[in-house]
């Protein structure tokens, strides 16, 4: 089971840390998180990691030809930007009093799910 895949989920908005849309300093690449795949431990950013493909037309597909989609990036080459403090952050998970699962800020220790 992938452990580390459960602490980011689609819909967060992420910093990208390594691969070839990785931020720096001058350049943060932020995006959304389109789609989770646990078991590959693999998230889909929008705007990142833009792949092409050939694509014949079809009944879902109108048009051919070339179509740019994002592609997968590992889990781990990607860091949440806590909603709250607005900075890269790693995540925690702890127990609220209703036994409810909760993911945290490691920096500003506010939940992020609420």
């Amino acid at each position: 089971m992938a452990q580390n895949s459960l602490r980011i989920r689609s819909g967060d908005e992420v910093l990208v840390l390594a691969g070839k849309d990785r931020s720096t300093r001058k350049h943060p690449r932020r995006g959304r998180v389109i789609r989770v795949v646990p078991d590959k431990q693999r998230v889909f950013v929008d705007g990142m990691n833009i792949i092409k493909r050939a694509v014949r037309a079809s009944q879902k597909v109108r048009q051919g030809g070339i179509v740019e989609s994002p592609g997968p990036i590992h889990v781990s080459n990607v860091m949440l930007i806590c909603p709250s403090c607005d900075a890269p952050t790693r995540v925690g998970v702890r127990n609220t009093e209703q036994g409810k699962r909760v993911r945290y800020c490691k920096r500003c220790s506010k939940a992020i799910d609420e």
